[in-house]
């Protein structure tokens, strides 16, 4: 309840490695070691390590040694002005095999777990810079893969609940359509009431060739450069890791191509968005 178990810190890691004496410890502490300890905090807990380099440890000292439970932030997946006095997530359940049993994250099994009437604790950050624009006549971009897409249900309810005339362009991928399409039937009847008037979808795994959105956005890419022409407001949600950068890169393609620019001068063009507040990216 109020230490971290399930996510390594550098610091804990260190602390165990001078009681644990390891080369493959210090290499990943290293800097050489950069990749190494990427690879560990992202396949270990806690438990693997204690069981892979096992030391002796005081109770007390390895309490201490743990950072203290930090909140997971999700994105609110709802408007108020549709869903009342209640609160949306959208929830990847976080659930993988390691050494033969059966690993979960924190949060997301707890909410897994947790049965309908129960409490849970709250944690609220606001987050002023993605926001919509204070203008409804304008259009919005929206680019979410995964649970990336739960700002932009948030988004979409929120526009046709105060009759917003601006468009709405929604792009999303996941794996698979079948399994994956998250909200599917929503942006369905979302499109039919004209609610969403754009949907771009990239299923990655469904053909032999991976797509992802940036592909989708380089295929659209003169009509994504004209939203931008007209005041549209561009917004990524998703991870950190490789989607944003590989999403900025295409973003800064599409304005070279089809704005007649060089590289250089067409991530002027994206740098400005971002400053004049209509190019906004929630990642994690």
């Amino acid at each position: 309840h109020e230490r971290e178990i399930t996510r390594l810190s550098r610091p804990f890691l260190a602390a165990h490695a001078a009681r644990a004496p390891s080369d493959a410890l210090q290499h990943a502490l290293s800097a050489e070691g950069r990749e190494a300890l990427t690879r560990l905090f992202a396949e270990w807990q806690v438990l693997d390590l204690l069981r892979a380099h096992p030391a002796r440890w005081e109770p007390n000292a390895l309490l201490d040694a743990l950072r203290p439970l930090q909140p997971r932030l999700y994105s609110i997946a709802s408007s108020r002005k549709a869903v009342g006095d209640e609160a949306h997530l959208t929830v990847a359940h976080v659930e993988y095999a390691h050494g033969g049993e059966t690993r979960w994250g924190a949060a997301s099994h707890f909410l897994a777990r947790a049965e309908e009437g129960a409490s849970v604790p709250v944690f609220l950050e606001r987050n002023e810079r993605f926001r919509l624009p204070a203008d409804p006549s304008r259009d919005i971009l929206m680019i979410g893969p995964g649970t990336g897409v739960a700002p932009f249900r948030g988004f979409v309810q929120e526009r046709e609940a105060v009759g917003a005339s601006g468009r709405n362009w929604l792009v999303f991928g996941n794996p698979h359509a079948r399994s994956d399409f998250l909200y599917q039937t929503e942006w369905q009847d979302a499109l039919r009431r004209s609610a969403l008037h754009r949907l771009s979808l990239a299923f990655s795994r469904d053909q032999a060739q991976k797509v992802y959105v940036q592909h989708a956005l380089r295929e659209q890419g003169r009509e994504v450069y004209d939203w931008l022409q007209n005041g549209a407001h561009l917004y990524v949600c998703g991870d950190a890791t490789r989607m944003a950068k590989d999403v900025h890169a295409a973003l800064i393609e599409i304005v070279a191509e089809h704005g007649g620019l060089d590289t250089d001068a067409a991530g002027d063009y994206i740098a400005t968005l971002a400053a004049q507040g209509r190019y906004a990216r929630d990642i994690y």
